[in-house]
Order: structure tokens, then sequence, then C-alpha cells
């Protein structure tokens, strides 16, 4: 292995400079592992491409996304451009003999998804999804938790995910109320809470949804208005397995909420509460307490809650959304080199989405669809 890894970026908005940040720390925080190297980075021009590869630290930059893959001094490439495009510049990566790291969701089209993760197995590359919550810490414990049976046999699960970045009615149409962006906060958004039901749970088995639009329509910058495309509010039953009955909502316009991920987790002797909100601290509640004392507690993250120790030496003191993008780059390294690794790759990805589109399809038949 390599001592160090050359590293590709595509996009610079929000998420290419969070997939920056874990790049530059990653070796800092671990220690160990190939060290990167920021080689390459591309934007939709020059300009912008030369101005942020001087803000992130890249050697080079690009205007045109293919000069990038085609650089022999990129090892792994970061794909954090809209939606629409995950799926070619992931595809053309793994057939340039690329490892790829690519934001969620994976694609917007379900053959497109197929056509990534096909083409990951046959590239033999490490190909991972940007679900970065399922690194949290705490949400690792809670798989220790229910793996030690300390809530017995879970028999429901509630989730919920609202943010409020389209609550407002007014505020001007942009890319993600297009139908070529995907179907809405299902699979905008959505796809995070079904990482966590997958990591804490396996596969939804069958599923029944509805999908709707607070708002018809929106102002654009010419003053005219257009139909909203997209469904920003999702309803969802489902099934996990024979056993475990679950219910899903979604909300990109729910005022007031800011990354709201609500998991409750009910079973047989106990309960198990977690939201995103308050990301360094979960709440259990188990029968086996004295009843003079039972109640919930609340349990803050720590250094024995692993890898929270790489960051922070005490307890309480809190990780943030960057610390989980560091911590999920570091197991892309440990998947580059053959190691054991906590990731969602194509394949497990390819489950996801189609859950999603699963989803979908129960909207329009009105029905129960399975999986």
């Amino acid at each position: 292995m390599n001592s160090t890894l050359g590293i590709g970026l595509i996009g610079t908005g929000y998420m290419g400079k969070c997939h920056a940040l874990a790049w530059t720390s990653v070796h800092a925080v671990f220690g160990t592992g190939p060290t990167p190297r920021l080689v390459h980075l591309a934007e939709v021009n020059g300009d912008i491409a030369n101005k942020k590869a001087a803000e992130f630290g890249f050697a080079k930059a690009t205007g045109n996304w293919r000069d990038l893959i085609a650089d022999p001094e990129v090892d792994v490439v970061s794909v954090t451009t809209p939606n629409a495009f995950h799926a070619e510049m992931a595809i053309a990566a793994l057939e340039a003999g690329k490892h790829v790291w690519c934001e969620k969701p994976m694609a917007v089209a379900l053959a497109d998804a197929e056509r990534m993760a096909a083409a990951a197995k046959k590239s033999g590359k490490v190909a991972v999804l940007g679900y970065n919550y399922i690194q949290n810490p705490l949400i690792r414990h809670i798989e220790t938790l229910l793996a030690e049976g300390a809530i017995g046999t879970v028999n429901h699960v509630r989730l919920e995910m609202d943010e409020d970045f389209m609550a407002d009615p007014e505020a001007l149409f942009y890319w993600k109320s297009v139908a070529s962006s995907g179907y809405g906060a299902l699979d905008d958004f959505g796809v995070h809470p079904l990482s966590l039901l997958l990591k804490l749970f396996g596969p939804v088995s069958r599923v029944f949804a509805n999908l709707s639009k607070p708002y018809q329509d929106r102002p654009t910058q010419s003053g005219s208005r257009r139909a909203v495309e997209t469904f920003d509010i999702a309803s969802i039953l489902f099934e996990i397995g024979a056993g475990i009955s679950g219910v899903m909502a979604l909300d990109r316009s729910a005022w007031g909420r800011k990354g709201r991920i609500a998991l409750q987790i009910f079973g047989s002797k106990g309960t198990i509460v977690y939201d995103q909100e308050r990301m360094n601290e979960l709440q259990l509640y188990t029968v086996s307490d004295r009843p003079t004392e039972q109640g919930f507690r609340t349990i803050l993250s720590a250094p024995h809650h692993a890898p929270y120790d790489r960051f922070i030496p005490a307890p309480g003191h809190g990780l943030g959304f960057n610390d989980l993008k560091i911590i999920e780059c570091h197991e892309l390294l440990n998947a580059i080199e053959g190691k054991p690794a906590r990731i969602i790759d194509f394949d497990a990805g390819l489950v996801i989405e189609r859950t999603v589109h699963a989803m979908a399809q129960s909207h329009h038949d009105k029905g129960w669809v399975s999986l």
C-alpha cells in the first residue's frame, strides 16, 4: 500500500467542503493508513475551480471534471455534485481505475444506481456512499446495545427526519424542486434514516407510502411562479423481517427543525431514543432498573464510545457533523487497505435505493409494496 493517496474532488459546495475538511484531517485524527494528498479539484468553470483549490489546498484545478478523472495522480475521487450527476461521474471514475467516495443519494434513477453498483463490482475498486450518520459513536453504541439485548426483542421503530430549508412558501424555486433531482424528501434525505435502519436492523421488507406537496408552486427570479415537481413530505409505514413494524416521517418544510433525525426503538424490555439535533446524547429506558428508579437516563458521548476518543479526551464535550465525515473518511481508507470497514458501499446503497423506489411505487399504486 502506498504511503500517500492522491485525492480528486468534484464539486465544492457544502458537501465538497466537508469532504475537503475530512481529507485534510483524517490522518491527523487517526494517525494510521496512507496520507491523503489533495491533488486535483474540479468545478463548473476554471475560475471557480482555481479559487476553491486555493482555499481547500488542492494542487491543481480544472473546469472539466473529466480532466480530473484522467489524472494519473488521482487515486480516489470524491463526488459531491448535485444528485443527477452522481452516476455519470462515479462510473467514469471507476472505469478509470479510481476508488470512489460519492455523496448520497446514489442516483436519481434506479437503473443508474444499478449501473453504478455493477461498475463498482467490475472495477474491483472501493466505492462508498456518504452516509456519515451511521458513523456517530452513539449510533455505534445503539448497535451494541441492541446486539446485547439491552431492550429485549425489538418490535417497533419510529423515525422522523425534518428540516426547514424548504419551509418558506415564498423561497425561490431551485433545483431540489425539479423532478430530475429525484422524488423530493424521500430520496434527498430520507435515505439517511434508511441507512440507520439498514445498519441497525437490516433491509426493509415491505412499505406503504404517501408523498405530498405543502406548496404547489414557488416564485422564480424572473417574477413568475413555477410548479413544484417534487414532494417535500413523505409518510411511510414499513416492516423489517417478520417481526418489526415501523413508521417513518420526512419533511423538508418543517419550520424550526434544522437537522432532526429522531429515532425511537421499542423493545420487550426497554426503549432507546436518539435525535440527531442532540447527536452527542441518547436516552435509554430499561425495565431491569428498580421500579423506584425506572425512567429514561441520558447517556453522553465519551471516550469509551469509540472513536470519540480520537477527537476529545473528555466526556460530554461533543462531536459535530464534520467529525462524522472524518470518521467516514477513515473507514473508506480502511476499506481501501483491505481492513474491516464500517461503510455503505454501492451494493448496500443499492438496497437503500430499491427501498426508496418501492416507496415511490407504493405512493403511485396506493398499496403495500414488497422488496
